[in-house]
């Protein structure tokens, strides 16, 4: 994108030779389109990232629908055409995708001698430095790859090392560029995905007048957004991405300020207030200064962010493991109000922990309206002596999360946590300070916690169940308890938005093959506390399914790195309602199946992912079979993966992945002849 007052496109390149298509060649066809497309994003700049258009929306119109009818008719359609930013077809999950470079958090704090300790140890490093600024954003970081000009890949921060890849969402954002100008042979940004504020109160109030429950706040709307599986719904709302960081490239950028500079003049929306100050002293002025106007800003931040300038300082200074040492954040103080307590309410979270629910008198806060905050657990509410007619002072916590900061008036003091789960009915057992259902899988309120859980990559391993499937079935009424996931049926599916026949079937197919199950797996998916991946190993290899359905604490105690508090655990669960649960899965095919012995170590360290069918087995069968002899299978792609095995119906997905990340293929020939008959 090149910078507005280089830009000739002003005027739009309409002459009369354009009205139609029949008198054109391809060629020419190419060449209007080429100047149309640079015309329509020159204005879309203008429009979305400088708030500056210079033609009536008539013009504009007439651009596009122009643009739109060349492609049309000739075929020459990419995705790097601003018409493509209306959405392509609805997605049946988000894939996961490797970041090119980790997206570390920031170490952060409300106190201020906290933030001169963090500018101390720089200089003690690297002598005295200037700190570029910016506010901190409450968003969304993404990352933004580009290879030769093109937007090739959006994903989220995740856990900074994986995210779910969304880039067909963030083709619909418009202050996204699709395509730069002069622009690097490798760029990697960063940035941040926020809703502007008006365009969270436009969107809500349209929301409302649907029927439709509003929005908590900007972020959750823009969180919730981004990770949509129909590209048309994100078209459709107001997002932005602002560009701040950039994480690799291949141009010659040395400062923080220059990075900036480049982001600008590339086309990317900045932020106008971030700015290069002098030391720690300027970082805090511009602080305060920032918190009293914050307010009065388009978007929401909870604090401003002190980046050391020089790329050789920062070199030099290094990260931790979990982030940089050059850069630190310095969190606003929470907004606050008062209320009165109406009542407290118990909520069975989906690990069956009870956790207080605070119901409160609605209150504004900074415009927000809060009406409910939660507490830790009990000892927290005894301590804040909250209780029904309390007079309370909330906060949101990074000015999001309601919470109680501290009770002003005293109430009844009443507030006592149950003996018996709300949701099921079964005992309540206290654990340190926490409180926990003993219903497992039984319980309703645990349910889509469990299902997700179960169908989980360490369990059942069913693909497409995730976690916007699972509360859609929740939702719907098509699974209440966890057995019923094995009663869908595709026709049931196909009824649900976000589903073909295709998906459908697909699902359904991952269901049925989740039957054959090894007991290790079983054990971990049905989410017994204390029960992990490894603790489920050892009592998989210790006895089978038969044996620990009858066995006692004692037997259960014989068991490795199973100790009095896990044995009564275990028993409790196959003794009470999730023995039901086992029982009723049993019935409905599931064969969890013990631990096969005469493995080898032949695989070691090699990593493996399937696409497609492999005729004669499961998926389940072929990743047992290969871990059983030292492979790791996983179900992304990334740079660690070596092998993709291709088999019948593969997608399209990991093929592209596998080849933009140099791993080898297999198709089912090669796979079975190389791999399963060496084995």
């Amino acid at each position: 994108m090149k910078k507005p007052d280089d830009n000739p496109y002003v005027e739009p390149p309409i002459r009369a030779e354009f009205d139609g298509t029949d008198e054109i060649t391809e060629d020419e066809a190419r060449e209007q389109i080429e100047l149309l497309r640079e015309a329509v994003e020159y204005h879309d700049y203008r429009y979305y990232v400088e708030n500056d258009p210079v033609v009536a929306d008539k013009t504009y119109d007439a651009l596009y629908d122009r643009l739109e009818k060349v492609e049309d008719e000739f075929g020459l359609v990419d995705q790097s055409s601003p018409t493509r930013r209306v959405g392509g077809a609805p997605l049946d999950e988000l894939e996961s995708r490797e970041h090119v470079v980790e997206m570390l958090s920031l170490d952060s704090s409300e106190e201020e001698d906290e933030v001169r300790a963090f500018d101390e140890r720089v200089r003690e490093t690297v002598g005295e430095v200037d700190y570029h600024v910016e506010p901190k954003f409450d968003g969304l970081s993404v990352e933004l790859v580009y290879d030769d000009g093109v937007l090739e890949a959006a994903v989220t921060r995740g856990d900074g090392v994986v995210g779910d890849e969304v880039t067909a969402n963030l083709r619909t954002v418009r202050s996204v560029p699709l395509r730069l100008r002069e622009a690097p042979e490798r760029l990697v940004v960063r940035g941040e995905v926020l809703m502007p504020k008006d365009g969270f109160q436009e969107l809500n109030r349209r929301r409302v007048e649907r029927g439709d429950e509003p929005f908590a706040n900007p972020r959750n709307a823009a969180a919730g957004t981004v990770r949509q599986l129909d590209p048309s719904v994100v078209a459709d709302r107001p997002l932005d991405v602002y560009a701040y960081d950039i994480m690799e490239t291949t141009a010659e950028v040395g400062s923080q300020s220059e990075a900036v500079g480049l982001l600008e003049e590339l086309g990317f929306l900045v932020d106008e207030e971030s700015r290069l100050v002098d030391g720690i002293g300027g970082f805090v002025e511009y602080r305060d200064e920032l918190l009293g106007r914050r307010d009065e800003l388009g978007y929401e931040i909870d604090g401003v962010v002190a980046k050391v300038e020089s790329f050789d300082a920062r070199e030099r200074l290094g990260s931790t493991a979990t982030h940089p040492r050059w850069a630190f954040a310095y969190k606003f103080p929470a907004k606050t109000d008062e209320t009165r307590v109406a009542g407290i309410a118990v909520q069975v979270g989906r690990t069956g922990k009870l956790t207080p629910v605070v119901l409160l008198e609605p209150v504004d806060v900074d415009g927000v309206t809060i009406s409910r905050a939660s507490l830790h657990n009990e000892k927290q509410a005894r301590e804040l002596g909250v209780s029904e007619g309390a007079r309370v002072e909330v906060e949101r916590a990074g000015d999001v999360i309601p919470q109680v900061k501290e009770v002003i008036e005293d109430g009844d003091g009443s507030f006592r946590m149950p003996e018996s789960c709300p949701a099921c009915g079964s005992e309540v057992v206290q654990e340190d300070e926490h409180h926990y259902c003993t219903g497992g899988v039984g319980c309703p309120a645990q349910l889509q916690g469990r299902l997700e859980h179960y169908a989980s990559r360490d369990a059942a391993d069913i693909e497409g169940m995730g976690e916007e499937v699972v509360a859609t079935l929740v939702d719907e009424g098509l699974v209440s308890e966890l057995p019923h996931l094995y009663d869908l049926t595709v026709d049931d599916l196909r009824a649900l938005k976000g589903f073909g026949g295709k998906s459908a079937r697909k699902l359904v197919e991952e269901i049925e093959e989740s039957k054959e199950v090894s007991l290790a797996s079983f054990l971990t998916g049905l989410g017994i506390r204390h029960v992990g991946k490894e603790r489920a190993a050892r009592l998989a290899d210790s006895m089978d399914l038969d044996g620990l359905r009858e066995a006692d604490a004692n037997d259960l105690r014989r068991v490795e790195d199973v100790g009095p508090e896990v044995a009564e655990t275990v028993a409790g669960f196959f003794e009470g309602r999730g023995g039901t649960v086992v029982e009723e899965l049993l019935e409905r095919g599931v064969e969890p199946e013990s631990k096969e012995t005469g493995g080898s170590d032949v695989l070691e360290g090699q990593s493996f992912v399937f696409t497609g069918s492999v005729e004669g087995y499961t998926r389940r069968e072929l990743t047992d079979e290969l871990e059983r002899h030292g492979a790791n299978v996983t179900s992304s792609v990334s740079s660690a993966t070596d092998y993709l095995v291709v088999g019948e119906n593969a997608g399209d997905t990991k093929l592209k992945d596998a080849q933009e990340h140099g791993v080898e293929k297999l198709d089912e020939k090669e796979f079975r002849e190389d791999v399963l008959e060496t084995l």
